[in-house]
């Protein structure tokens, strides 16, 4: 038996190693793993690429583009006479300029002997042309330098991993960049993997500009192949990577390059890893005990991890890592199984202590029988485990379950928790007799090691044999200091999100709605420059009543319009009041998203901005992410309504969503609000820093602000000082609160700030 079921779990780990090699299914498992196989075989580059940044200093200082080329004269000048071994372009020079301006980037190709590579590429013709352009330097600069191929593409998921070591650009194969300046030859359109456990940031750089003026060491260039290409985030080009983030196409080139310096990567057959895998799998399917067990598959694991992750450092052999992964720990998995069920196999319906039939036997009884279903609560279990011990209290268990023997339809009584008993009653007789005589027997003590006990019951019934209502009820019989008490049906939940909505109305009309502002710290003052709306509900009689429970409701109910229009309305008046008082702090109001569309509700809002007390400069409508995605079209038509307005839109939990660029691009969008979870971390991982900062980056070059949100301490302020974002908010800065408290805190701010300065 104990062969026949090893034989089952190596069969069916088999079985799914084959399913994860079959095209298309292993690729998620691959690309999830990514970062982990780069991350803990992370090392330097080899310093035999360089690279010439065309960066955000280069840009500010030549304000052009494209740049005149004899900025390419002049770096190709220093770059030959500082000794580079090759000097490789990512820059297209396939269209003509100043007559005077070629000439002079001929002239310096023709004293660069041979040194220059400029690149080739194919594009699409156009949308909906599928045809690809291939595009060349200009005739009069390839007579005297080498071509190369620039053209990549990101997998389906939109990350690089590969790069081709040729392509076919204008009928002639050329090589690659990387595999140019590593002097690798291979068929055109085959790919190699990237190398994404070389740290990016190892890799030499120099500023374009201080190229050209001369400022640089020539050690960083001599006898290296050095690259040029854009980095500044304005100029595009960037793409994103496993573990790297988003890099430069200039950074991913040189990647590749190192990568086949290294030597020839190889794409092993995974049928290497499918026998390694079974191999393993073999000792740990034979143990007998699952501690032994688990110690033998968490080594085959470490084992196999080794093994791939030094195959592919040391000797560029790429083998797939989650295929043994998955196959150890399915095997592992069915071992759990097989030993769980062997296990629990013969005691599954009955209980270990007292060797009762539990519950799971209690409900397949109920389900064939039928019958009334009774719970008796044990009230004074505590009180037994404290005087006596574990098999003592056992022992008193079985004796009250002896006498509610007496009364069950068939003879069986069940222990279906730990301070629980049921048994079934029958319903040919009276409950409240057979009760009667439970409450006689019960009453009796119990003898436990020679010494008479009291049992405290109470008892719970259900006529409809429902075990979990019986519960219920013998728990009110407990609290209530009764003996039994018949199951009722729990309406107060329906009842409660019922009636809540029909009592909205009535709440907005008698002031119970209430309006909490959280501030808003602008990092580069440090007072309170904004402040967000947030709604609080008092009732009268249930008391506070979270937003998360109404807010839900009032969108499915479709009473979020009244109930916007509401804040809305007060938070022009308030926001009326600081202003009078001399403090100029906006107000950001949050608007659903089955708002972006509805015609009275916009119709509402213009009437509450035409006769506001406040200009509509002072607000701002915040939305979320998921809700300008969901129908563009209609939410930038009525975002836009709003901006023309004067209000200014604020697109909330940035990040969490599909956003993309042409989004930020269309929607007239003046401030992001980055989500907490990318926040809150960011002066702790690295990975999140960089989202942030590139996030900030990005909003300020399209002219946004930038909230942070989910502030919580004062490493995490500081860091976003330091990334220079424009607001921050969060429980650190403060919490929401009333108006009055409101104006209180903007006064200490602008008295700190006083003081200050």
């Amino acid at each position: 038996m104990r062969a026949s079921s090893n034989a089952l779990i190596l069969l069916a780990a088999g079985l799914v190693g084959m399913i994860a090699m079959l095209p298309g299914v292993g690729g998620p498992i691959r690309r999830a793993l990514e970062p982990f196989r780069f991350a803990v075989q992370s090392h330097a580059a080899s310093q035999q690429v360089a690279i010439v940044e065309m960066d955000a200093r280069s840009v500010a200082a030549i304000r052009r583009w494209p740049w005149p080329r004899h900025h390419y004269v002049t770096v190709i000048d220093r770059l030959r006479t500082a000794g580079a071994a090759t000097i490789v372009f990512d820059v297209d020079f396939s269209s003509a300029s100043e007559p005077v301006e070629d000439h002079a980037f001929a002239a310096a190709l023709q004293r660069a002997g041979g040194r220059v590579t400029l690149p080739t590429f194919g594009q699409q013709a156009g949308t909906g042309d599928l045809r690809t352009l291939d595009a060349l330097p200009l005739a009069a600069f390839r007579a005297h330098a080498a071509l190369a191929s620039v053209s990549f593409s990101p997998e389906v998921d939109g990350l690089v991993r590969a790069l081709p070591l040729a392509t076919i650009t204008a009928g002639t194969p050329r090589p690659s960049l990387s595999a140019y300046i590593a002097a690798r030859a291979g068929v055109a359109d085959a790919d190699y993997p990237v190398d994404f456990s070389i740290d990016p940031n190892t890799i030499p750089r120099l500023s374009f500009v201080a190229v050209e003026r001369g400022a640089f060491d020539p050690a960083v260039v001599r006898g290296r192949n050095i690259l040029i290409g854009a980095t500044a985030i304005e100029m595009g080009d960037r793409y994103p990577a496993p573990l790297r983030g988003v890099l430069p196409g200039v950074v991913i080139q040189a990647l590749g390059a190192e990568t086949l310096l290294s030597g020839m990567p190889i794409l092993a057959t995974p049928l290497a890893s499918f026998a390694l895998a079974l191999l393993l799998c073999l000792p740990g399917i034979r143990a007998r005990r699952r501690d032994v067990a688990a110690a033998i598959f968490t080594a085959g694991m470490i084992a196999i991890t080794v093994v791939v992750l030094a195959a592919q450092r040391w000797l560029a052999i790429y083998l797939p890592l989650g295929l043994g992964w998955l196959m150890l720990s399915t095997a592992g998995a069915l071992f759990v199984m097989r030993d769980i069920f062997r296990r629990f196999r013969a005691g599954r319906l009955h209980d270990e202590a007292t060797g009762l039939p539990n519950q799971r036997a209690f409900a397949m009884r109920g389900a064939q029988q039928g019958g009334v279903a009774a719970v008796v609560q044990l009230t004074n279990l505590e009180e037994l485990s404290a005087v006596f011990d574990t098999m003592q209290v056992a022992q008193a268990i079985v004796r009250t379950a002896e006498r509610l023997r007496l009364c069950s339809a068939h003879d069986v009584v069940y222990r279906v928790r730990s301070h629980q008993l049921a048994l079934l009653m029958p319903t040919h007789e009276i409950v409240e007799d057979q009760l009667a005589t439970l409450r006689t027997l019960l009453l009796q003590p119990v003898e436990i090691a020679g010494r008479k006990v009291d049992v405290a019951v109470a008892l719970g019934i259900a006529e409809d044999g429902d075990m979990s209502a019986a519960a219920l009820a013998a728990g009110e019989a407990a609290a209530a200091g009764v003996f039994w008490r018949r199951a009722t049906l729990n309406r107060d939940r329906l009842e409660n999100a019922v009636s809540l909505m029909g009592e909205l109305d009535a709440a907005i009309a008698a002031g119970q709605i209430e309006v909490h502002y959280q501030p808003k710290l602008a990092l580069a003052t440090d007072r309170i420059g904004s402040v967000e709306a947030l709604v609080r509900w008092r009732h009268p009689e249930r008391g506070f009543v979270s937003p998360g429970a109404f807010i839900p409701l009032a969108e499915q109910a479709d009473r979020i319009e009244p109930l916007t229009l509401h804040v809305l309305t007060r938070v022009m008046a308030d926001a009326a009041r600081w202003r009078a008082a001399g403090y100029a702090v906006t107000a950001a109001v949050n608007i659903s998203a089955k708002l972006l569309d509805a015609p009275a509700f916009i119709a509402a809002v213009d009437r509450l901005l035409d006769g506001a007390p406040v200009a509509p400069e002072a607000l701002i409508f915040e939305v979320t992410e998921s809700a300008a995605m969901s129908d563009p079209a209609v939410a930038t038509a009525t975002l836009r309504h709003f901006c023309d307005r004067g209000v200014a839109i604020s697109m909330d939990d940035y990040g969490t969503g599909q956003s993309t660029l042409s989004y930020l691009r269309e929607l007239p969008l003046s401030e992001l609000k980055i989500d907490r979870s990318f926040v809150q971390y960011a002066h702790e991982r690295e990975s999140d820093a960089k989202l942030v900062r590139s996030t900030i980056d990005l909003a300020h070059a399209l002219g946004l602000k930038v909230v942070a949100e989910g502030i919580e301490d004062a490493a995490n302020l500081a860091f976003l000082r330091a990334a220079s974002c424009d607001y921050a908010q969060g429980y650190f800065i403060d919490r929401p609160m009333p108006f009055d408290a409101l104006v209180g805190r903007l006064a200490e701010r602008a008295l700190a700030g006083a003081v200050t300065g």
